[in-house]
């Protein structure tokens, strides 16, 4: 079966960046599952998968702008350590989840300067072109509940 929208379909994947690292990888663990055209991927990995069959293995390239976007200076805030109330001791590298216009955004703290906190919005991947090497695992239609929910259910699928 073809990968096609609606498809759910299970992959491996390792995410490396421009210099080699690997950013993330599937290998030793479950497969990632998940329904194509959805939105539950990256766009450009997204389109690279359409039309490939279980067994295919393929290495695809993720400019920013198919990936996580491009660094916006708009999402780096500076707010005063009390709007960040019942968080206990905020240091750098702690994460919140925030309302914005577009919805809501997981933002990083970057520095603590006295009562002051630094906020990035983007994501740690922003202006980063994406290797991935993928390989599909199995491909079939999704179920109406699936569909509904627009999540994988079952076996390879995240709980919430």
């Amino acid at each position: 079966m073809e990968i096609a929208a609606d498809s759910v379909v299970l992959i491996h994947y390792t995410l490396k960046d421009d210099s080699g690292a690997v950013l993330d990888s599937s290998a030793g663990g479950e497969p990632l599952a998940y329904i194509q055209g959805h939105g539950n991927l990256v766009p450009g990995l997204e389109k690279a998968l359409e039309g490939k069959q279980d067994g295919n293995a393929l290495s695809v390239t993720v400019a920013p702008s198919e990936g996580y976007g491009k660094h916006d200076a708009a999402l780096v805030q500076r707010v005063p350590k009390r709007t960040l109330q019942g968080s206990g001791d905020i240091r750098k590298g702690m994460q919140f989840h925030g309302r914005t216009g577009d919805g809501m955004r997981v933002f990083t703290v970057t520095a603590v300067t006295g009562d002051m906190v630094s906020l990035d919005g983007n994501h740690p991947l922003a202006d980063q072109t994406l290797h991935f090497d993928v390989e599909v695992i199995s491909v079939r239609a999704a179920t109406a509940e699936e569909l509904e929910h627009g999540h994988v259910h079952g076996a390879g699928g995240h709980h919430h």
